[in-house]
């Protein structure tokens, strides 16, 4: 059995992971404390991936929670779900990392880095078959995007054989109105270029747009966007809960999604989505699930792939369904659109299919694509960035704690380089190759 430890840093992280151990947990059929209350053999065959089980015989989460703010702590050992995790799993300072990177990174997030990589350590030592670590946090704030960055570092260094998956909440004006997230965004991402294996970007501002135009909700709450992140990472991650052929681990999903080392941000994407009036108005079937898969729409990163080059996708359909249908339908997406698809990596299209289907709902589908429109989200970010240092603001801030000025201009001259790298590989003309730095 290959075990995942998780990791939740920052409010962010912390809030997305009531609504993820919610739906792990009744998927795999286990109450509010970690008792099974299931009939059937299969949710336990692989429940040791996110669980261990106790000596009480109920099953706790391999999880650590991290905050220098204790807010979103104490608002998780309230909730509901609460009595699920364990009180060592909670780990929170003493103040605040005032949406400020080197707080997180340099001073604050530092003397909190021992306790998590002692806890961490713990849940090591005590698995079988580590498969790799899981690490939900935002890249807009302090604490996700400074301790964050910090932590993935330390583990490269200290598990170089694991795999480091990442899921990444990318800030948003439309969600936020914190000014300085566009610097916590690149030093988090220029840091994740070496320290990441795997990163889902989960952008805020397509989140937003689902919301309010999909699902047409009129005020799209921060909960509602929380929902979405955590449905996405239970799909994604079902293939490592129940048995699969393909993509059954995070090293297959490396394998299979990555074809050059510094290419690993990922846009996931989420099908059926609709208004709960249309739901009795449409049948779900799965060249409808498709067909919303390589749509934009249901992209939970705001960029166009049409305006893009599909170096790797792969899709996982949950439910009882035709493997003859799916890779009919999977094949036919890229005999209609060639032009969207690198000439140059073969067989780039992989599917799998889990027979457990979400609560409520006879299939779904999740989709995962590495293609060179994430450029245009990190553009966003890039420009962002670049007029708000040219005017010098807000650089007292991240001064104080230790930064210096040249450290602005690499980072943001190592965005640039990955951004470049992905455009080498559009569709257009031979691609050439962009040595490591």
């Amino acid at each position: 059995m290959r075990e995942i430890v998780v990791l939740h840093l920052g409010q962010c992280g912390n809030r997305v992971a009531e609504s993820f151990w919610e739906n792990i947990c009744d998927e795999h059929c286990l109450d509010q404390e970690g008792c099974f209350i299931g009939e059937h053999y299969l949710p336990r065959q692989r429940i040791n991936v996110y669980f261990d089980e106790s000596p009480c015989c109920n099953y706790v989460p391999r999880t650590i929670f991290a905050d220098l703010d204790r807010g979103s702590l104490d608002y998780l050992r309230c909730s509901s779900y609460g009595r699920l995790f364990s009180p060592d799993s909670f780990i929170g300072g003493q103040t605040s990392a005032g949406n400020n990177w080197a707080r997180g990174y340099h001073t604050e997030g530092a003397e909190l880095l021992d306790q998590i990589i002692d806890a961490a350590r713990r849940m090591v030592e005590g698995c079988d078959c580590l498969q790799g670590f899981q690490l939900v946090h935002s890249i807009g704030g302090g604490t996700g995007s400074g301790l964050g960055t910090l932590l993935l570092e330390n583990l490269r260094d200290l598990y170089p054989s694991k795999i480091r998956n990442t899921f990444s909440v990318i800030p948003s004006p439309k969600v936020s109105e914190v000014v300085v997230e566009p610097y916590n965004a690149v030093f988090a991402l220029s840091s994740m270029i070496q320290s990441s294996d795997e990163t889902f970007c989960l952008d805020n501002e397509a989140l937003y747009d689902i919301c309010a135009n999909t699902l047409r909700l009129k005020a799209p709450r921060l909960d509602d966007l929380n929902h979405l992140i955590a449905s996405a990472m239970s799909g994604l991650t079902c293939s490592f809960r129940y048995p699969g052929q393909l993509n059954s681990d995070l090293r297959k999903l490396l394998t299979n999604m990555v074809p050059y080392r510094k290419l690993h941000f990922f846009v996931p994407g989420l099908a059926p989505l609709g208004s709960r009036e249309s739901e009795c108005y449409r049948q779900t079937t799965v060249p409808e699930l498709v067909h919303q898969l390589f749509g934009s729409s249901n992209l939970m990163a705001a960029c166009d792939p049409s305006q893009g080059t599909y170096l790797t996708a792969a899709a996982i359909f949950r439910g009882r369904l035709s493997t003859r249908l799916i890779e009919e339908q999977m094949s036919g997406v890229r005999s209609r659109d060639r032009r969207l698809f690198s000439a140059f990596i073969p067989n780039n299209i992989k599917c799998a299919i889990c027979d457990i289907p979400p609560r409520g709902q006879k299939m779904s589908a999740t989709f995962v694509a590495n293609t060179t429109a994430i450029t245009q989200l990190f553009r966003r970010i890039a420009q962002q960035y670049a007029t708000m240092f040219r005017q010098k603001a807000f650089l007292h801030w991240y001064v104080g704690e230790g930064m210096e000025e040249s450290e602005f201009e690499g980072m943001e001259q190592k965005l640039t380089a990955l951004i470049d790298e992905y455009r080498s590989y559009e569709q257009e003309g031979q691609p050439y190759i962009v040595e490591e730095t």
